[in-house]
C-alpha cells in the first residue's frame, strides 16, 4: 500500500512536498522539444524586457537630453522593435507552455485512472468515491494551472530578477546596494508564510473532497433521500460541508493575500526610496537622467519579479499538496497482483471449480471469518446452488472465485490451477457474473449489454437481448436497444436492470456462470422467460447459483448449504428436505409463507 505522507506539521513536509513536483518529470519528458521551445521563447522574452531599459536610457540621454531628433527617432525605433520581439516571444511561450500543460495533465489523469481502476475494490472500502473524483478533477486542475503557467512564470521571473539585479549593479552600484537590502525582506515572508500556505492548501483540498463525496452519495441515492424525506437534513449537512470548505478557503486566501501584499509593499516601498536617492544623485551630477530612468525601470522589474515569485511560490505550494494527493493514489499497490510469472490459462477452460480448506475474514472483522475451512468441488458442467441465511458466506465465495479477494488460508482452483497463480484478468475472462444489484452504466441498452463482450456485433447483442427477455420492454421504447438508460440505469426498473445484466452474461458466453439472485427482481412472467433462457445458457457450462428463494434452485444438480462460512449439508432438494436440518427448516418456512400468500 502507499507510504504514509508527511504530516502537515512535520518540519520536513514543505521540502518533501516541493520535491513531489519533481515526480512530474516522467510526464513532461515526452514533450521535451515543446518545453525546449518554450524555454527559448521565455529567455528571449526575458532578455527583451531587460533591453527595454537600455532603450529607455538611450531615449532619455540621446533623445531628450541632447535635443537631437534623429537620435530620438532611432531610440524610439529600437524601443518599438524590442517591444515587437517581446510580444512574439511572449505569445510563443504562452502557447507552448499552456498547450503542453493541458497535454501533461490529460496524461496524468489517464495514468491515475488507469492505475486506480486496477486496484481491488476492497482497497476503497474506507475511501469515499467523491474524494477519489476530487483528486482526479480538482487536484489535476490545480496542477494544470501550475504546469501550464506558474512554472514558466517562475522561470521568467527568476531570469528577470537575476538579469535585472545584474543590470542594477552595472548601472549604479551605490543604488544597487539599497536594492540588496530589500531582498531579505522579500524572501523572509515567502519562507515563513509560504509554509503555512501549503498546509492550508492541503486542508482546503481535503474539505473539497468531503464535499465531492457528499454530492456523489446524495445524487446516487436521490430516490432514497426523497423517499425518506431526508432533503432538509441533506441540505443542512451539505451546507455545513460547504461552509467548512469556505472557511478553509478563506483562511488560505487570507494567508496568500497577506504574503503577496507584504512582499509588494516592501518591494515598491524600496523602489520609492531608491527613486528619491537617485533623484538627488542626478541633481548632484553623479548620475545621468537616462541611467536613473533605466535603474528605476530595472528596480521595478526586480520588485515585480520578486512579488510575482512570492505569488508563484504560493501556487507551487498548493500544487505540491495536490501532486502529493495524486501520487498517493499512484503509490497504491494492489493486494491482488499479477504474479511475476503467471501460469497460462488453459486454451479450453473446462470449468472445474474447487475450494480446499478456504478460510477468509474481512479486514473489518478479522476475528469473525466469513468462510471457515470451506471445501467443495464443482464438476465441469454441473449446476450447483449455494443457499443459506444472510451472512453465510455465499457472495464471498464468488469474490474469491473472481479473485477480488484472496483467502488467508487454503486454495481456490479453476481446472486444478490455483487462481493466485493466474493473471487476474485472464482468470475473470472465464466467468460471467450476474450480481444481485446489477451495475448499469450511462449509455444505451445495447452498450450496456455489449459490456459483456466489447467486440460483439449488433446481431449478437440483439440475440442476447432476446434470450434475456430485454426485447420485451425494449421494443416498446422509442429507440429500442438504442435507448439511453440514464446514469446508473435510472430510467429502468429493477427487473429491467436485472434482465440487462443477464443479457450481458449471455453475450459474454463464458465457461463458468455465477448467478447471484439473478431473477430476484423479476415478475413471475418475466422470471419464467428468463429461467428458460438461463437453462439453455447453463447447458454444458459450470453454474454456481446463489438463491434465497429455494423454489428457484430445486432443480439444481447439487445444493450446498452454508451457515456461518461452513458447509453444513449438500445434496439435491428432495434429499436435503428429507434429511432435516437447516435447509429443511428454510424450505418449510418459505413454502409455508408462499402458501399463505
Amino acid at each position: 500500500m502507499a507510504r504514509r505522507p508527511a504530516a502537515p506539521d512535520d518540519p520536513a513536509a514543505p521540502r518533501a512536498n516541493m520535491r513531489v513536483l519533481a515526480r512530474l518529470a516522467p510526464f513532461l519528458a515526452p514533450y521535451r522539444w515543446r518545453i525546449a521551445g518554450a524555454a527559448v521563447a521565455l529567455i528571449v522574452a526575458a532578455v527583451t524586457v531587460l533591453l527595454i531599459g537600455q532603450a529607455l536610457r538611450h531615449l532619455v540621454d540621446d533623445g531628450f537630453a541632447r535635443g537631437d531628433g534623429a537620435l530620438l527617432d532611432r531610440a524610439f525605433a529600437g524601443l518599438l522593435a524590442v517591444t515587437l520581439v517581446l510580444a512574439a516571444a511572449s505569445w510563443a511561450r504562452s502557447y507552448l507552455v499552456a498547450s503542453t500543460g493541458e497535454r501533461v495533465i490529460a496524461d496524468l489523469r489517464r495514468a491515475v485512472f488507469d492505475h486506480v481502476v486496477g486496484i481491488e475494490p476492497a482497497a476503497f472500502e474506507t475511501t469515499r468515491t467523491g474524494d477519489v473524483v476530487t483528486r482526479l478533477v480538482a487536484d489535476t486542475t490545480l496542477l494544470q494551472s501550475v504546469v501550464g503557467s506558474a512554472l514558466s512564470m517562475a522561470l521568467r521571473n527568476v531570469l528577470l530578477l537575476g538579469g535585472g539585479a545584474a543590470l542594477l549593479v552595472a548601472t549604479s552600484p551605490r543604488l544597487a546596494g539599497f536594492v540588496a537590502l530589500v531582498v531579505p525582506l522579500v524572501i523572509l515572508p515567502v519562507l515563513v508564510i509560504g509554509r503555512r500556505v501549503r498546509r492550508l492548501s492541503r486542508a482546503e483540498q481535503e474539505r473539497l473532497g468531503e464535499v465531492g463525496g457528499h454530492l456523489d452519495e446524495s445524487f446516487a441515492n436521490l430516490r432514497t433521500v426523497q423517499a425518506f424525506g431526508h432533503e432538509d437534513e441533506d441540505r443542512r449537512r451539505f451546507a455545513t460541508l460547504v461552509e467548512g470548505t469556505w472557511q478553509a478557503a478563506l483562511v488560505h486566501v487570507r494567508a496568500r493575500a497577506t504574503l503577496a501584499s507584504l512582499v509588494i509593499a516592501l518591494a515598491f516601498g524600496a523602489v520609492a526610496a531608491i527613486l528619491w536617492v537617485g533623484g538627488r544623485d542626478v541633481l548632484a551630477g553623479t548620475l545621468s537622467g537616462g541611467n536613473l530612468a533605466a535603474f528605476v525601470f530595472y528596480a521595478v522589474i526586480v520588485a515585480s519579479a520578486a512579488g510575482a515569485l512570492s505569488e508563484v511560490a504560493g501556487e507551487l505550494q498548493r500544487a505540491a499538496g495536490a501532486a502529493e494527493r495524486l501520487f498517493e493514489m499512484l503509490a497504491l499497490r494492489p493486494a491482488i497482483a499479477v504474479p511475476a510469472v503467471p501460469v497460462a490459462m488453459p486454451r479450453t477452460v473446462r470449468g472445474r471449480v474447487a475450494f480446499y480448506a478456504v478460510t477468509f475474514a474481512y479486514p473489518a472483522r478479522p476475528d469473525r471469518p466469513a468462510l471457515a475451512t470451506l471445501s467443495f468441488t464443482v464438476a465441469p458442467g454441473e449446476r450447483v446452488a449455494l443457499v443459506g441465511p444472510s451472512g453465510a458466506g455465499k457472495t464471498t465465495v464468488f469474490e474469491l472465485l473472481l479473485r477480488l479477494r484472496d483467502p488467508q488460508s487454503g486454495a481456490v482452483t479453476l481446472d486444478g490451477i490455483d487462481v493466485r497463480t493466474l493473471d487476474p484478468r485472464a482468470l475473470r475472462g472465464a466467468f460471467a457474473l450476474v450480481p444481485q444489484e446489477p451495475a448499469i452504466f450511462s449509455g444505451t441498452l445495447a452498450e450496456n449489454i455489449r459490456y459483456g463482450r466489447p467486440g460483439a456485433g449488433d446481431g449478437d447483442v440483439a440475440a442476447a437481448a432476446e434470450a434475456a427477455a430485454v426485447t420485451e420492454f425494449a421494443d416498446k421504447l422509442p429507440d429500442g436497444l438504442a435507448t439511453i438508460v440514464g446514469e446508473r440505469g435510472v430510467r429502468l426498473s429493477g427487473g429491467q436492470r436485472q434482465r440487462v445484466a443477464i443479457a450481458r452474461a449471455i453475450l459474454r458466453d463464458a465457461p463458468v456462470l455465477l448467478l447471484d439472485e439473478a431473477t430476484s427482481a423479476l415478475d413471475a412472467e418475466s422470471e419464467r422467460a428468463v429461467q428458460t433462457a438461463l437453462s439453455r445458457l447453463m447447458q454444458g457450462r459450470t453454474s454456481l447459483v446463489i438463491a434465497h428463494r429455494l423454489a428457484t434452485v430445486s432443480g439444481a444438480d447439487r445444493i450446498l448449504v452454508l451457515d456461518e462460512g461452513r458447509l453444513v449439508a449438500q445434496g439435491r432438494h428432495a434429499e436435503l428436505v428429507e434429511q432435516g436440518g437447516l435447509y429443511a427448516r428454510l424450505a418449510a418456512l418459505q413454502f409455508k409463507a408462499e402458501a399463505a400468500a
